[in-house]
């Protein structure tokens, strides 16, 4: 069974939008096809970040300064 389609008015810059138009003449697909699979590896990005923060949630806060103190007693800085 097919989605119904919801219909969303967006507003773009005119270059992007011509530049649209043209990627969807070269590629015989329509402009709301392509902004549809842009938003879906965007949310799919986002969704792999968040789970990468759930994992390291439990990881410990180090202090910007502490660690630059302990770079340069290395000699690493």
């Amino acid at each position: 069974m097919k989605t119904a389609l919801k219909r969303a008015t967006v507003y773009l810059e005119p270059d992007l939008h011509r530049a649209l138009r043209y990627k969807a003449m070269e590629t015989t697909s329509s402009v709301s096809a392509l902004i549809n699979t842009a938003m879906r590896w965007s949310l799919r990005e986002d969704a792999a970040d968040l789970a990468v923060f759930e994992q390291r949630a439990q990881e410990p806060n180090l202090d910007f300064e502490a660690v630059l103190k302990d770079m340069k007693r290395r000699g690493k800085l």
